[in-house]
C-alpha cells in the first residue's frame, strides 16, 4: 500500500483535503484564539475557555465529554472510528498576572484546527480523532492528573504545537517540580515588642541566601527559581506568615529526584535559623523530560517546511525547547511529538507582556492555520506508515 492510506485515497489527497478543511474554518479558529486571549484565565480556573474551545468540534460531529474524569475544566472530543487514534492537545490556561503571554490561546486553536483537518478525512485515512482539552499546565499539572485518571491510554500519537519566537522542532523539555513554601512564626510589634515577634520574611531571606550559594555546586543543567507571594502585611508588625512559590529543574526525573532535596534543606536552614514553622506542599506531581517520538517528528519537519517554515539553528533563538510541560509526562506514557512554532516576537520571549501581545494578529494568525494543518498532515501521514507497515 505504499503512497496510500487507511482505505482509499493517496497521502497527497487526504493531506489536501484536512488543508481545505483548515482552511475552511480559518475566520473561526482565529476568532476562538481571540476571545481566549481577551479573556485569560489561569490555571484550573479556565470555565469559560473549557466551554468555548470545544464549540467548533461540537458543530463538526465530535462526541463531546465536558468535566472530563471529573475534572471541571478538562474536556474530551472524539470523531470516526478508525484503527489509528491521534490525540491533539489544548492547552487553555494563562500565565497570572500576564495573560497569555505563553500562547496557549494559539495552542488551543491549533489543535482544534488539526481536529478538524483530521475530521475531514478520518473515515477514508482510518482514523479515529480524539481532542484533550488539559487544563493547569502552567504548574498545575493538568495532564498529570488526566494520566492519572485513565487520559491517552492507547493512542498512536499525542501532539500539538506551542508557540515561540522562532521554529524550533524538537521539545527538550527540563523535568520540574512546583512547590508551594510557607513559614509560619509569631506577629509583634517591630519597634515597641520585637524580641516577641518570630520572622517568617526572614526565613525566606535565609533560605534565598543558602539556594544562592547551594548554585555553585549544581549541575550546569539544573535550575532553581521561585517567588514569594506573601512576606508580611505592614512595616511595623513583625511578619508572622510568609508564603512562596519554588521551581526545580533537571535534565530528567531521575536527576531532579537527587537535586530537590537539596533545595528543600535550603528552605529548612530558613525555618530552623529563624524559629518558624515550615510546610511545603507540592503543587503537582513532578512534570517529566520529554520523549520524542522520531518518526512523528520528521513527518512534522517535512509537512512545516512544506508549509513555509524555516526552523532556527541551535542557539539563543531556539531555546524555548527547554521550558517544561506536563506534556513531557504524556510522552512517557505514548507517542508524542510537542513542537514549537515561531511568531516572529523577538526579542520578545514567552512569559513577557511584549509576547503576549505578539499572541494576536498577522504572525499568530499564521502560526495558527500552519500549526494546525502541520499537525494534521503529520497525523495522517501516521496512518500511513501504520498501514505501509501492516502491508510490508
Amino acid at each position: 500500500m505504499t503512497g496510500t492510506t487507511g482505505t482509499t485515497g493517496t497521502t497527497g489527497a487526504l493531506k489536501e483535503a484536512a488543508r481545505r478543511e483548515v482552511d475552511r474554518h480559518a475566520e473561526e479558529l482565529i476568532r476562538l484564539s481571540e476571545r481566549l486571549h481577551a479573556d485569560p484565565e489561569t490555571a484550573w480556573e479556565e470555565h469559560r475557555a473549557a466551554a468555548a474551545v470545544p464549540e467548533p468540534l461540537d458543530r463538526a460531529g465530535f462526541d463531546i465529554t465536558t468535566s472530563y474524569l471529573g475534572l471541571e475544566t478538562a474536556f474530551h472530543a472524539r470523531f470516526g472510528s478508525g484503527p489509528v487514534r491521534i490525540a491533539l492537545c489544548a492547552e487553555y490556561d494563562a500565565l497570572p498576572g500576564l495573560g497569555h503571554a505563553c500562547g496557549h490561546n494559539l495552542i488551543a486553536a491549533s489543535s482544534v484546527g488539526a481536529a478538524l483537518g483530521l475530521a475531514a478525512v478520518a473515515d477514508d485515512a482510518g482514523l479515529t480523532v480524539e481532542v484533550y482539552g488539559t487544563p493547569a499546565e502552567e504548574g498545575g499539572g493538568g495532564k498529570i492528573e488526566m494520566l492519572d485518571r485513565g487520559a491517552f491510554a492507547g493512542m498512536d500519537l499525542a501532539m500539538m504545537v506551542h508557540p515561540a519566537p522562532v521554529d524550533v522542532a524538537e521539545a527538550r523539555p527540563f523535568a520540574v517540580s512546583h512547590s508551594k513554601i510557607s513559614y509560619t512564626g509569631r506577629s509583634a510589634h517591630a519597634a515597641a515588642y520585637p524580641e516577641a515577634g518570630i520572622n517568617a520574611a526572614d526565613a525566606f531571606t535565609v533560605a534565598q541566601v543558602a539556594i544562592g550559594l547551594l548554585r555553585q555546586q549544581l549541575p550546569t543543567s539544573a535550575r532553581v527559581h521561585g517567588v514569594v507571594t506573601h512576606a508580611g502585611d505592614a512595616p511595623n508588625a513583625i511578619p508572622e506568615r510568609a508564603t512562596g512559590r519554588w521551581y526545580v529543574r533537571a535534565e530528567t526525573l531521575a536527576e531532579l529526584a537527587e537535586l530537590e532535596p537539596r533545595v528543600m534543606r535550603a528552605f529548612e536552614a530558613g525555618a530552623l535559623a529563624t524559629g518558624c514553622e515550615l510546610e511545603i506542599e507540592p503543587e503537582s506531581k513532578p512534570y517529566a523530560e520529554f520523549r520524542t517520538d522520531e518518526t512523528a517528528l520528521a513527518h512534522y519537519r517535512a509537512n512545516a517546511s512544506a508549509l513555509g517554515r524555516e526552523f532556527a539553528p541551535p542557539g539563543q533563538a531556539a531555546r524555548m525547547n527547554r521550558a517544561s510541560t506536563d506534556m513531557g509526562n504524556v510522552s512517557q506514557t505514548v507517542p508524542a511529538i510537542h513542537p514549537y512554532i515561531g511568531i516572529g516576537s523577538l526579542p520578545a520571549t514567552n512569559h513577557q507582556h511584549e509576547f503576549a501581545a505578539f499572541c494576536v494578529g498577522g504572525n499568530a494568525q499564521r502560526a495558527l492555520l500552519d500549526g494546525a494543518v502541520a499537525l494534521a498532515w503529520t497525523g495522517v501521514d501516521r496512518s500511513s506508515s501504520r498501514y505501509a507497515s501492516a502491508s510490508s
